[in-house]
């Protein structure tokens, strides 16, 4: 057994750190990092402040922890403490051996961090207490609470959404809550990537009913980004009989997509069918009131003091998702520590300036084109005189959106669209008004089209 000086193990971890991840992420997380102390295979690192230990304990933790290993294989856990004052180097033994080292790599498959759950593959950090609810939101977490007085009322919970918008904190919440009122409960958390994973291992390895043994005995099962089984026939089918026999059961099944499960392309009409049988709802992007709560409450947990200004001006800037915001939020902790002093506004401004996406202009033939698309006809109808049912209910969409999102007047959608009356115009964007109020399909069709106008270029 060889002996190792800690500052010596730590800056050959650095080297093999540095090689996985961008030397501006490298310089901003792990400048002044290093080892405290080593204890029972516990090394613990030493970090500047309170928001590079979370942030390393989140985002970086699998990459430390398997970089760490190799310059120390006997290390089992990696800790993080707030500790500016840098330690004198110690020496460590280290315990080379082959067989230490296969048995440790072993161990690392399941563990994924050390936060996670091995049992339930749940996230503790995930929770009610710290999920911030808005108008952007509050159908889905409405729906989340009925289960938890009632697991089964909705069945299954389908939750979609862009990404970035807490769907994942929302569901793993369920999980989490549900096993604090209910001890005994059988949860499991997983993604639909993990689970065809799981599927083609067992197939290869002729362990199909231990597969189908496993997830048929969870009282809860909880499936994130269930979009990708899109196109994967054999996972459908299996995900096809998983559900049949759960929801047989009474048991609760929820799922998460990046969109409604009528648009995932790819998926069986029979999966389809049966992801909207129970309650399906959607989390769209905060509104300026929900971007200030979970500002403030981000900065709170990070134990971050910045001014309301700032607060008001990042709300009113960054318009896109919960992870643009804390990125935005991120930054500004940075420079502010990097600087000594909080920020003022002009230097929040410069800071953020790379966080802020440029609104792409869309123009009215654009809109066409897209709802043209969506409705699989040809773009060129929504500007003749027809009466066919389907075309005049896509010239009705289109300026509907055109007024709506986009605030262009009566008179001039009209001048676009074929040199119709203002008047034409009003009654269209009216009757699609009066349509959403009674049709939801019509809800989830302009949702849809809006996400294919966010992309488009």
């Amino acid at each position: 057994m060889s002996m190792v000086n800690t500052q010596q193990a730590w800056e050959n971890t650095l080297i093999e750190i540095q090689s996985n991840i961008s030397k501006a992420n490298f310089n901003t997380w792990f400048k002044n990092t290093h080892i405290e102390n080593m204890t029972g295979g516990t090394v613990t690192i030493g970090v500047a402040n309170e928001f590079i230990r979370e942030w390393l304990n989140t985002k970086y933790h699998k990459i430390i922890l398997k970089a760490i290993r190799d310059v120390l294989p006997e290390t089992r856990a990696v800790e993080y403490i707030i500790s500016k004052k840098k330690p004198e180097a110690q020496t460590i033994p280290s315990a080379h051996t082959d067989s230490l080292r296969e048995t440790l790599q072993k161990n690392e498959l399941p563990l994924k961090d050390l936060y996670v759950n091995r049992d339930t593959n749940l996230n503790p950090r995930y929770t009610f207490d710290t999920f911030i609810i808005g108008s952007f939101n509050e159908l889905a977490y409405s729906a989340t609470q009925a289960i938890l007085k009632k697991p089964g009322v909705y069945n299954p919970l389908f939750v979609y959404g862009e990404t970035g918008l807490g769907k994942t904190h929302l569901i793993q919440a369920i999980g989490n809550e549900l096993i604090t009122r209910h001890p005994n409960i059988k949860i499991y958390y997983t993604s639909s990537e993990k689970f065809t994973s799981e599927l083609v291992q067992a197939l290869q390895k002729n362990q199909a009913d231990t597969f189908k043994n496993k997830y048929r005995k969870y009282d809860v099962l909880i499936m994130d980004d269930i979009q990708f089984v899109s196109g994967k026939d054999k996972t459908q089918d299996e995900l096809f009989h998983l559900f049949n026999v759960l929801y047989d059961a009474n048991k609760q099944i929820i799922f998460s997509s990046d969109k409604h499960p009528n648009y995932i392309i790819g998926l069986e009409e029979r999966l389809k069918s049966r992801f909207s049988a129970g309650m399906v709802v959607d989390i769209n992007k905060p509104e300026y009131e929900s971007r200030i709560a979970i500002l403030r409450a981000k900065a709170r947990l990070m134990s971050f003091s910045i001014s309301d200004t700032c607060i008001d001006y990042i709300a009113h800037t960054v318009e896109g998702n919960i992870r643009e915001l804390e990125g935005a939020l991120n930054t500004i902790l940075c420079q502010t520590e990097a600087k000594g002093h909080p920020l003022s506004l002009d230097e929040v401004k410069t800071t953020i300036k790379n966080n802020v996406r440029t609104k792409k202009q869309v123009s009215v033939q654009d809109i066409v084109h897209v709802v043209a698309q969506f409705y699989n006809l040809e773009h060129n109808l929504a500007y003749e005189k027809t009466r066919r049912k389907e075309v005049v209910h896509m010239r009705q969409v289109i300026m509907y959106l055109l007024r709506e999102d986009f605030s262009i007047s009566f008179p001039h959608i009209g001048r676009e669209l074929g040199g119709r009356d203002h008047t034409t115009v009003i009654h269209s964007c009216t009757k699609i008004k009066e349509e959403l109020n009674k049709d939801p399909n019509l809800i989830q069709e302009l949702e849809q089209i809006r996400s294919m106008l966010q992309t488009y270029s």
